[in-house]
């Protein structure tokens, strides 16, 4: 049985993926708003490294949180 499941989180997602899941749709929304609502393949690989360092910077929180 899933942490998510017994939490009661109805999307059926532990809250450190919700967390996640929450980072990556709010960077990928300011970079189709700085980017005119279109993300041309060759902005791909920067937008990845910018969702990237979101998710890096949820998973160092959780990180500190738990020491």
């Amino acid at each position: 049985m899933s942490d998510a499941y017994v939490s009661g989180d109805s999307d059926g997602l532990s809250p450190l993926l919700a967390r996640i899941r929450d980072a990556v749709a709010l960077e990928l929304h300011a970079q189709l708003a700085m980017r005119a609502d279109r993300i041309e393949l060759s902005d791909v690989p920067e937008v990845a490294y910018q969702v990237t360092r979101q998710v890096d910077r949820i998973l160092t929180a959780t990180k500190v949180a738990r020491r």
